[in-house]
């Protein structure tokens, strides 16, 4: 197995070298001082002084051996080895000197530097200073290259992306066309801002983006400075923080400075409630906390903007109920704009946009995807198109079918098949009755979904499935519809006692479904009999992107025994109503049961087919008999678990 290398493998290197440079720099050095020319140097000038004509009579003795002319000076070599040293005038010739003798044996040697290039006499000198003067500077850069991470520590680490890298247009985001047309000014303020000038608007300093998670925020960002044409600043709130106080604030001051140089721009900070939570409550340690410097330091720049600026901030969460007041004020984040969760015909829209780059077989409707993925993100259907063509590519398909993105969906959504689960006999008939008794009996309410599929396939935690879909995006819900979703959850159960005379832990999940509706109507919709128009219960946090927040208890002990026997209620009342569809239709129920049995899938067709008796099956082999005599109802006690779970959207 490979190991990532370390951190500190490069400064390790870096010493490394440097050390060895050190070393061979500090050699050159003593080699080029005991060169023998410096050597020869430095006898010269230690050499004692003599008079010119002590000289002249050495060399009529012949004591010496050598005699060096070097421009004014004179010097002589003796036979023991000695050198001395005198002047002459400039110009005296070695024939006025008397030293040009033939018989003499003494070599008179005549050096005049004043004639030959300084330049090309200095160049060694010259080349070993260069060499030591670019080791040292090497070797500092060294040191402050491995020194750069203590140096930039309050650096900001944004991502910056330049005009022609942000290659994303509005046309790669699909739905939104509301948030779209709110960013569209935005981008034109970038675009002409001397146009609003002229006229006394001002530009807005913020833009923030809030929607559920996988909704497109980010997208929205790039998107808005692809069609600007301008950088692009990204960063992370959770970037700004550190250990020690005071960095996140100068992190923010270098964004913003950056950011000034590269007019216009964006600056695009997500997940921003990491630092933009509300000053003084949860979570905020006081005026010292790192995260409230960073908020002040944030606000404090975006408030001391110069008009004509032209930099634009955006900022994305997903939870705007914990964000600072004095962030969302108009000044620092003028404009929010609300990216929810897509409608039919913008999943339509978002499928075909994923579908660019893959292959579709002829007769693929996207849009019966979009209608059977309803509540979806846009994140949602890009996994639901990548992981069909998974599909396809395993089944060897060149391009991808319908079925392909049918199961695609079905995985996303309720979760991957467990052929690997084997049942006992026993189980799989208390499982195919139990996800019979939610189709018939949703089937049979007025109000409820439309059923779509069944099966006792197990997915994840459910040894079945009984699948209800929305034939439209609803946005209101009625009483009777809550009604009927109650009978529907419940008719499991009925299907259990009614056809075994026994009951499991198999409808745990869905008795506790049945009663959070029903506690729901009683408490926040003022749906109760008896209870009144009142809500109950105090809610703490916003519940618009889909988290249920926490509900504080500020009713009495008498409303609570009231709202507790509108639940009892309300489930005694519909249990008994699903009992009565499925006595209803007993022998319909047995006979679906057989055939789902044999199947472990049925799609609505199927299913209203033999309901409705437009189709008599046939079957060859019929399990043993399961289906008991006694019809009788009885109300007992659950077990908790979950084991099986109803899908609905």
């Amino acid at each position: 197995m490979a190991f990532p290398p370390r951190r500190n493998q490069g400064n390790r290197q870096q010493w490394i070298i440097s050390l060895l440079l050190f070393g061979g720099l500090l050699f050159l050095s003593f080699y080029y001082l005991t060169l023998p020319g410096r050597t020869e140097e430095e006898k010269f000038s230690n050499a004692p002084e003599v008079s010119l004509s002590e000289i002249t009579r050495g060399y009529s003795g012949g004591k010496f051996t050598k005699i060096l002319i070097r421009d004014s000076k004179v010097y002589a070599t003796t036979k023991t080895g000695a050198i001395i040293q005198s002047y002459k005038e400039q110009l005296d010739t070695v024939s006025q000197l008397g030293w040009n003798d033939p018989k003499n044996p003494t070599i008179v040697t005549v050096e005049n530097r004043e004639t030959t290039n300084i330049l090309l006499s200095a160049l060694p000198d010259l080349i070993f200073f260069l060499v030591i003067l670019g080791g040292i500077v090497w070797l500092f850069r060294g040191i402050a290259r491995s020194q750069s991470t203590a140096l930039s520590f309050g650096k900001s680490k944004a991502r910056v992306a330049d005009a022609k890298q942000v290659k994303t247009r509005f046309k790669d985001v699909a739905g939104s066309d509301e948030a779209k047309e709110e960013l569209v000014e935005v981008v034109d303020f970038l675009k002409n801002p001397r146009k609003y000038m002229e006229i006394g608007a001002k530009i807005p300093k913020g833009v923030l983006l809030v929607g559920p998670p996988g909704t497109g925020k980010t997208l929205m960002a790039r998107a808005v400075a692809g069609e600007a044409g301008v950088p692009f600043f990204s960063i992370a709130g959770s970037e700004f923080v550190e250990m020690f106080v005071g960095v996140g604030a100068s992190r923010v001051r270098d964004l913003f400075v950056r950011a000034k140089r590269n007019a216009p721009c964006i600056i695009f900070i997500d997940e921003i409630d990491a630092v933009g939570r509300q000053r003084g409550g949860a979570g905020f340690g006081g005026g010292h906390d790192e995260r409230e410097q960073t908020l002040n330091q944030i606000l404090t720049e975006m408030d001391g903007f110069e008009q004509g600026t032209n930099v634009m901030v955006m900022a994305a969460t997903n939870r705007p109920d914990v964000l600072d007041v004095a962030l969302l004020r108009p000044g620092r984040f003028d404009r929010h704009v609300f990216l929810d969760k897509p409608d039919l015909d913008a999943r339509e829209q978002i499928l075909k946009v994923h579908a660019r780059n893959k292959r579709l077989a002829k007769g693929t409707n996207v849009r019966t995807i979009a209608k059977q993925s309803v509540g979806l993100t846009g994140a949602d259907l890009e996994n639901i198109m990548n992981e069909a063509a998974i599909f396809a590519a395993k089944r060897g398909h060149q391009s991808l079918t319908q079925r392909d993105l049918v199961d695609a969906l079905e995985k996303i959504t309720i979760g991957p098949e467990k052929h690997s689960r084997k049942l006992i006999q026993h189980e799989k008939e208390i499982t195919a009755y139990h996800e019979l008794g939610h189709a018939i009996v949703g089937y049979l309410c007025k109000e409820s979904d439309k059923l779509h599929k069944i099966s006792i396939v197990s997915r994840g935690s459910a040894l079945g499935i009984t699948w209800f879909l929305p034939e439209e995006d609803r946005y209101t819900t009625s009483r009777g519809k809550f009604l009927d979703e109650i009978c529907g959850l419940l008719g499991g159960r009925a299907a259990e006692q009614l056809v075994f005379g026994d009951i499991t832990t198999g409808a745990s999940n869905d008795i506790e479904r049945a009663s959070h509706i029903a506690r729901n109507m009683a408490m926040r919709y003022g749906m109760g009999l008896g209870l009144g128009t009142v809500s109950y219960g105090e809610r703490q946090g916003s519940s618009s992107l889909g988290v249920d927040p926490y509900s504080a208890r500020n009713y009495s002990e008498e409303t609570a025994n009231k709202i507790d026997e509108f639940v009892r209620t309300v489930i005694e009342e519909q249990y008994k109503r699903a009992a009565g569809f499925l006595k209803e239709h007993h022998e319909k129920l047995k006979v679906l049961a057989l055939v789902l049995l044999k199947k472990e899938t049925m799609s609505i067709e199927e299913f209203t087919d033999i309901f409705e008796g437009r189709t008599k099956p046939v079957i060859e082999e019929e399990p043993e008999e399961v289906i008991s005599d006694d019809d009788t109802i009885d109300d007992s006690g659950t077990q908790p678990s979950a084991e099986s779970v109803e899908s609905r959207s």
